[in-house]
């Protein structure tokens, strides 16, 4: 998905080095007529390293460079003297990347961590010298191996958000408001649904300067599972987020089967999601007055039971000081 300069999904081309040539030479000195073989090793080729960086939070400079080679390895010398190494490439990628084969689909690996790094395309090996085929019964070898070839393949690397806070819910149902309220975070806003296209992360600032990472992923609806509404694009987002905060507005027609809805799309995509620990909040409480609001405390009570939940209202604040309590509770259980 693309939207403003954030993308999560791109196809990259990576090309290891090639190793050099080994070298065919016969020692030649001074008073020295036959010195016998002494052509070196070839260098080996680069490779291609993608590295973890914790400054980075899109794939977007992957839009405009999607080609990387490294260098390929020198050729052998007299002497014995090995080629040079070729230079290896390092491609920087933000945290929570997945790096799939293109052609296969299949999953090579993750980056999870800042300065991790994993070598993607191995550069190919230099030939060996021909000093290293001298024998007793062949003492002047005139040949040498040539060096491997580096590879050329397609990866996709795919990124998953890594917040402490995920917001999940039904497009419209006021995420992006509350991430507003509650960050210093600028996501568009507007009264129709999938307003929002792209995870938008903001820091909520905590008592005695303690924060946390809020993440408001794009709306889930019936279905997301096999894809419908780009269900696959949104939810692999959620698989990275410590907390799940479900937004439901209070404006919804059924409590109990809105949640519902959003918890078996979520079990659909990935079982191990329910094992997250998440919370409740009914949102845009300010269009509640107050015997409403007593009447959905009991109704969430006895739905959710120990659930941790709340009615709150991002245009009012009202709840959200006592939501950021809660999440923090939950953060550090």
């Amino acid at each position: 998905m693309t939207e403003g300069n954030f993308v999560d999904y791109v196809k990259l081309f990576v090309s290891s080095g090639n190793g050099g040539k080994g070298s065919i030479h016969l020692h030649r000195e001074k008073y020295i007529t036959k010195g016998g073989p002494d052509g070196g090793d070839g260098g080996r080729g680069g490779h291609v390293i993608l590295r973890g960086n914790k400054q980075l939070w899109t794939l977007y400079t992957f839009k405009f460079k999607k080609h990387f080679s490294a260098g390929h390895g020198g050729d052998g010398s007299k002497n014995r003297s090995s080629g040079a190494q070729g230079e290896d490439i390092y491609i920087d990628v933000p945290m929570g990347t997945v790096v799939r084969n293109t052609e296969t689909n299949a999953l090579l690996f993750e980056i999870t961590e800042d300065n991790q790094e994993v070598i993607i395309q191995e550069g190919g090996l230099g030939g060996r010298g021909n000093w290293h085929f001298k024998s007793s019964t062949r003492q002047t070898p005139r040949y040498a191996q040539p060096g491997i070839e580096g590879k050329t393949f397609q990866i996709t690397l795919e990124l998953k958000v890594l917040a402490d806070v995920g917001l999940v819910g039904f497009p419209n149902a006021g995420k992006s408001t509350l991430l507003a309220a509650l960050t210093s975070a600028k996501p568009k806003i507007a009264d129709y649904e999938f307003t929002t296209l792209k995870p938008n992360l903001g820091i909520v600032e905590y008592r005695n300067f303690q924060s946390f990472v809020m993440a408001d992923i794009p709306g889930i609806i019936e279905g997301a599972a096999e894809g419908k509404g780009l269900g696959h694009y949104f939810l692999r987002h959620i698989e990275r987020n410590s907390i799940l905060l479900f937004v439901i507005p209070a404006d919804t027609k059924n409590l109990k089967k809105e949640f519902d809805i959003l918890q078996k799309e979520l079990v659909k995509y990935n079982p191990e999601l329910l094992d997250k620990q998440f919370m409740i909040v009914l949102s845009k409480g300010d269009l509640l007055d107050d015997e409403l609001k007593e009447e959905y405390t009991r109704e969430m009570k006895t739905l959710f039971k120990k659930t941790p939940h709340l009615i709150i209202s991002s245009a009012t604040q009202y709840h959200l000081m006592e939501l950021k309590d809660a999440l923090w509770k939950l953060l550090n259980a």
